[in-house]
């Protein structure tokens, strides 16, 4: 919860600097009343955004038996509520969760998830994704999609105030274009790859098959290296099993990437499957 907070703070600041930048003492009151909408719409309604624009559809134990009944088999081991299932039209395969905490989550696989893995690998998917319920990172999740998607937005105001004045005013415009993806992108880092870490340890100890999700994740790997989600957007990458952009070299050897390494989660596995 602390993060959350801290994430919204954040943001509010953040909108009430270029505020102030663009139309000065008004600009940064209107800011101020913006930033605190979108904390209220971050908190309360991100999970139905995400899911929204991703097209996925809630499903039930009569329109998907198997992936129902793995669902609410894993949140009965985990001592979870039963959350909402969601299957995404789309053929590369993936996985995410989302929610502001666990009376209040949603998970959502591709068809193309459903279509490639065995039902143990499924699971394995599964479990990974319940242990982001269980750690609460559900919510910092989807708050830093909606952060990210709002760091985004200022950079195009900054950019089309930059154009419109000159001197100190379009310098610092610019220097907020510059500044803003990147710090989305650093706190994206910081809140992905040790999450991941720790719900694929998560998942190895709920299922005691930590080999379902490496071979899970060796697929998903493999996959995505070749294709692209048709509407992956990068303010909802951190949310996915796999990196949606996986085919994708990034800059500075990945120091933005928002998942760390397949190879490394497998071999983190591989060291839990042998005490297990």
């Amino acid at each position: 919860m602390a993060k959350t907070v801290f994430l919204m703070v954040l943001l509010m600041l953040v909108f009430m600097f270029v505020g102030n930048e663009i139309g000065g003492e008004e600009g940064m009151k209107t800011a101020f009343w913006t930033a605190g909408g979108m904390n209220f719409i971050s908190y309360f309604f991100s999970d139905t955004l995400v899911l929204k624009h991703y097209k996925a559809t809630e499903v039930n134990e009569n329109k998907a038996p198997e992936l129902y009944q793995i669902v609410q088999r894993l949140s009965s081991q985990a001592d979870l509520p039963m959350p909402k299932v969601y299957i995404i039209p789309e053929q590369v395969p993936n996985a995410f969760a989302t929610g502001r905490n666990p009376k209040h989550a949603a998970v959502a696989v591709t068809q193309g998830l459903l279509e490639l893995m065995t039902p143990e690998e499924i699971e394995g998917v599964l479990a990974h994704e319940m242990s982001h319920v269980r750690h609460y990172d559900i919510l910092i999740g989807s708050v830093a999609a909606v952060f990210a998607g709002a760091i985004a937005m200022l950079g195009n105001v900054a950019g089309r105030n930059s154009a419109q004045h000159n001197g100190r005013h379009s310098n610092r415009g610019i220097l907020a274009i510059i500044l803003m993806p990147i710090a989305a992108s650093v706190i994206q880092m910081a809140i992905s790859r040790t999450r991941e870490y720790k719900a694929d340890e998560g998942a190895a100890y709920l299922t005691k098959h930590p080999e379902w999700l490496m071979s899970a994740l060796s697929k998903l790997d493999g996959y995505a290296q070749n294709n692209r989600m048709q509407r992956a957007s990068k303010q909802t990458a951190h949310m996915f099993i796999v990196n949606p952009f996986g085919g994708i070299k990034e800059s500075f050897s990945g120091l933005f990437s928002t998942h760390p390494s397949t190879a490394d989660r497998i071999a983190r596995l591989e060291q839990i499957r042998r005490i297990l």
